[in-house]
């Protein structure tokens, strides 16, 4: 089981990848939204520093696996990051120039909130808690608030999916594994040493990760009401300018 967690945990952190090998490969982010990453990497922090000997005692699995997500989520923020304002696609929709740069200013802010955040917390874990019991409670009652953030966070772009029928920018790859690693989480913390504070967060999830494969099958074969590419090539096609006739003065396309 333990083996099963690792691998469910490690599809979460590379289905992020397809999104952002479509990212650098259109040089802007469209539509999509951050807050997926911004909540995985609060909640990996979390982890970590959950996972540490001296708050939580054996817990390597939990240590190791969400260190090597912290690495990945940071690379995927930096990547965000770096093509939000960028034009590439976004150049075709003057629309979407706002909501990048939104989302650029949005990324580096809560990047900046959640470090003070986080130092806060392990400087108060540290310095006002002694003995891993008390330690274990507060990161752990912390990091629960914090992975169930992190699953629901796709559930962000419901109403958008909801709205144009398509489920273009909410990855089913993404839902699955999320409803996979809660639910071999759970398990696992049923599992001995019985481990409350994973089994909340992670029971939780998997409910989350259910609801979005079920908003996915809703979805996914409906014809999307707004389908900008199309309106692009049609825009295209459309004169652009009448010319006038020198002869008779009468506009003609």
């Amino acid at each position: 089981m333990k083996l099963h967690s690792t691998i469910c945990d490690l599809r979460v952190i590379f289905t992020f990848s397809p999104t952002f090998i479509g990212i650098i490969k259109k040089k802007a982010v469209e539509e999509f939204k951050p807050d997926p990453y911004l909540a995985t990497v609060l909640n990996c922090a979390f982890w970590v520093f959950y996972g540490m000997p001296f708050v939580h005692p054996h817990s390597i699995l939990v240590l190791t696996i969400n260190s090597v997500g912290l690495v990945f989520e940071f690379v995927y923020l930096t990547i965000f990051y770096a093509y939000a304002t960028n034009k590439g696609r976004v150049g075709q929709f003057p629309h979407l120039q706002g909501y990048s740069l939104m989302n650029q200013k949005k990324v580096a802010l809560w990047v900046v909130v959640e470090g003070i955040f986080f130092a806060a917390i392990v400087l108060i874990t540290m310095l006002a808690l002694h003995g891993t019991v008390k330690r274990s409670l507060v990161v752990g009652i912390m990091s629960d608030v914090f992975n169930v953030m992190m699953y629901v966070s796709p559930l962000t772009i419901m109403a958008k999916v909801i709205k144009t029928k398509s489920v273009k920018y909410m990855p089913f790859w993404l839902s699955l594994a999320n409803f996979l690693n809660g639910l071999c989480w759970a398990t696992y913390a049923l599992i001995h040493p019985f481990d409350i504070y994973v089994l909340i967060s992670n029971g939780l999830g998997a409910i989350s990760g259910l609801v979005q494969l079920i908003l996915y099958a809703c979805y996914c074969s409906c014809k999307p009401e707004n389908d900008e590419d199309h309106n692009v090539n049609n825009t295209s096609k459309k004169p652009t300018e009448l010319q006038l006739s020198a002869t008779n003065g009468a506009p003609r396309v």
